[in-house]
């Protein structure tokens, strides 16, 4: 450790640190637009001048490595004077247009220049002018005049999202940013340029004139798309979601949001919504009221039952749905007799589970990795920051490794890859076991030949300390995923490496940890869609869409003699009979479980839309209508304690003993045909698919255009 004074005050950093960290270190505010503590060092801006004892100069704070004996200023008459004269500079050509700009309320340069600008310029000269760019749905770059050179978009491209979309072309007053090809912006994290812009050059496009900072009312909430559980601050306005942003959990998503978790705010506020309860009368549908909607659902229910039996009811669940939600609809079904709920739609094996599937480690770890072997993932798109986090591994020197069946461009380093088709993947991980087997002389769990690639990837995780396997989507989905894990698990076992799936939905852990699988003589989700129901009850999801039956979904269910759908979208009305209008994320309280194991809870930021409710409400009073025991739950939280039960230590994660991924399934190699179905990035859920902006971008483009291949 090296020991500063700064303004007088003593300061122990480690060696190698910059002033600007010893500032942070003693909760002393340097001005400053370039520097970010997420982002590498690039001292361009020069407003975090200092005084630096015996230098003959002010120093950049940001740049300049701290010394032992190290005596610095950042209030003397000299410092400030030189932040005032950066200041001047920044402002010769900045169109001070604050009235009108979007970004005013909440723009750094705007809030510096109060206290380090003049009250007029000394410039009578034009001011430059930089034509704005059309860098796609996301981002706006309509008013690049204001851009101040920091580059800290450049920088979160290159070194965070892995891929330079920006960067700074010409010199001097002639500088701008640009994508110097006229391409557009396409990554999958691209809204982290607009939080960092600190001026208002890169702006939000569908949010962009919508409302002024200060009219908002800010609420926190948690991402219901993939497994990472991102920590959101949801901005609202008139009951209307208008904005979403990162809340800042270095363990969960630091301060970082995928554009998928971002911009799905959108699909709220369009008029797929359902506001009201509808029923389908003569094949034409009609709405109603919420008395005679529920009360058509519960005589529905009975008369099923009393004709087939309480077998022939069955419940599909959305892993987006919260851990209340997937409580009460487990509890009604089985309430009425039956077992048949299941949320695995993608799935094609349904083998019994002898624990709760998750990540197997933190997410905070996988940036500090040495040693990934990821198999059946897209990780760049099914896991946008997971991918950042390894992707940030990746920069330190891990090495990553991958099994699957396309050559993905994750925008990281790749050191070893197998790509085979997914029939194949097993044997793959069979010849890595057979190279490690090799290795430490013990037998490999099934016969593998030891390619030069296998070596290759079993001399990786042979070496280095900390370790993972990660089995994404395509593998949880896989035919022979027990075979899968029961391959990870031996070279976890051999190689000191965590196993664990990257676990596809916001709630998948959570849908496990309530049981939300068909109990015993239960039907699984493949056996429910191809018509063994008589009564089916889909919540929040359309199983063309969200299941490996796809078109076939509809023909099942169609042989039913009722669908009951819980959407908060006009959703599943060519074989559904009554639509029930249920609360999406940002109007309803709930609780999910992210990849790791972490319990999240959050509340409505917006009333319910129309006639909309909760669907843990809907459900507790169906299960009330139809006499289903212990139903009377008064509160959201009164259902989370009943289904949570003993599933935590009061720590907000999951208790370890709960979470497994062991199997006693034998590490079997056989071929499975078929591709396992894994959804693209921007069709994830109803939610995201409905998202206008969203499904204007390069990569829902690209999933259309397969899709209709």
């Amino acid at each position: 450790m090296i020991e500063i004074e700064l303004d007088g005050q003593k300061v122990s950093v480690p060696e190698g640190s910059m002033v600007m960290h010893a500032a942070d270190a003693a909760n002393t505010y340097i001005p400053h637009f370039c520097y970010h503590k997420k982002l590498s060092i690039a001292a361009n801006c020069r407003m975090c001048l200092v005084d630096v004892e015996k230098a003959p100069k002010p120093m950049p704070a940001c740049a300049t490595p701290v010394t032992n004996g190290m005596i610095v200023r950042t209030k003397s008459d000299k410092a400030i004077k030189a932040q005032q004269s950066v200041m001047e500079f920044l402002l010769i050509n900045h169109p001070l247009d604050c009235p009108i700009c979007d970004q005013g309320g909440e723009c750094q340069l705007q809030d510096l220049a109060v206290g380090y600008g003049g009250s007029a310029s000394r410039y009578e000269e034009e001011k430059r002018v930089v034509m704005h760019k059309d860098v796609g749905p996301l981002i706006s770059m309509e008013e690049m005049s204001r851009c101040i050179h920091c580059t800290r978009c450049v920088r979160f491209g290159q070194e965070l999202a892995g891929v330079m979309e920006l960067g700074m072309i010409h010199r001097g007053e002639h500088s701008e940013i640009t994508t110097v090809l006229n391409d557009t912006v396409d990554s999958e994290v691209s809204g982290n340029m607009i939080d960092l812009c600190p001026v208002g050059a890169l702006t939000s496009k569908p949010f962009r004139y919508q409302a002024r900072p200060w009219e908002l009312s800010r609420r926190k909430s948690v991402s219901p798309h993939d497994s990472t559980g991102a920590n959101l601050i949801v901005q609202v306005k008139n009951n209307r979601v208008l904005r979403v942003l990162p809340l800042e959990n270095e363990e969960v998503n630091e301060c970082w949001l995928a554009d998928r978790d971002r911009f799905s705010y959108e699909a709220l506020n369009e008029s797929d919504r359902l506001t009201s309860p509808m029923l389908k009368q003569g094949g034409e549908w009609k709405t109603v009221d919420w008395q005679t909607a529920l009360e058509y659902v519960a005589n529905g229910l009975k008369q099923v039952k009393a004709d087939h039996g309480a077998k022939s009811i069955g419940a599909l669940v959305s892993p987006h749905s919260t851990v209340e939600e997937l409580f009460l609809a487990g509890a009604l079904v089985r309430g009425l007799g039956s077992e048949n709920i299941d949320y695995r739609l993608r799935h094609a094996e349904f083998a019994k589970t002898e624990g709760v599937r998750w990540l197997g480690t933190t997410i905070a770890s996988l940036s500090n990795l040495q040693r990934v072997l990821v198999v059946g993932s897209n990780l760049r798109k099914d896991h946008p920051l997971f991918a950042m986090r390894v992707r940030a591994a990746a920069r330190k020197g891990a090495k990553v490794s991958v099994i699957h069946d396309a050559q993905d461009d994750w925008a990281i380093p790749i050191a070893s890859s197998v790509i085979v088709p997914a029939s194949q993947w097993a044997q793959a991980l069979a010849d890595i076991a057979a190279a490690i087997g090799s290795e430490k002389g013990v037998s490999a769990p099934a016969k593998g030949n030891a390619t030069d690639t296998a070596k290759a990837i079993a001399q990786s995780l042979l070496s280095g300390e900390r370790k993972a396997i990660l089995l994404g989507n395509a593998a949880a989905h896989h035919a022979g995923a027990s075979s899968l894990l029961a391959l990870a698990n031996w070279i976890g076992e051999h190689t000191g490496a965590s196993v664990g799936y990257l676990t596809e939905a916001a709630n998948t852990v959570g849908a496990q940890l309530v049981n939300a699988l068909p109990g015993a003589g239960g039907l699984n989700a493949a056996q429910m869609l191809g018509g063994s129901l008589k009564a089916a009850i889909l919540l929040n999801t359309e199983p063309e869409f969200d299941s490996a039956a796809g078109a076939k979904a509809a023909a099942g269910l169609a042989k039913a003699e009722m669908v009951i759908t819980l959407s908060p979208f006009k959703a599943n009305m060519e074989f559904s009979d009554v639509l029930l209008p249920i609360s999406p994320w940002t109007e309803t309280p709930g609780t999910f479980v992210n990849a790791e194991g972490r319990v999240q809870g959050f509340h409505a930021v917006v009333k319910p839309l129309g006639e909309t409710r909760p669907a843990w409400k809907v459900l507790r009073v169906l299960g009330n209508m139809l006499g289903v025991q212990n139903f009377a739950f008064e509160s959201s939280q009164e259902v989370l304690a009943a289904a949570r039960g003993a599933a935590d230590n009061g720590t907000g994660h999951v208790q370890g003993n709960r979470l497994a991924n062991t199997t006693s399934a034998a590490a079997d190699t056989a071929a499975h045909d078929g591709r396992p179905v894994s959804a693209a990035i921007y069709r994830l859920d109803g939610i995201v698919r409905r998202a206008p902006s969203l499904q204007l971008t390069a990569d829902a483009k690209a999933a259309a255009q397969g899709a209709a291949a």
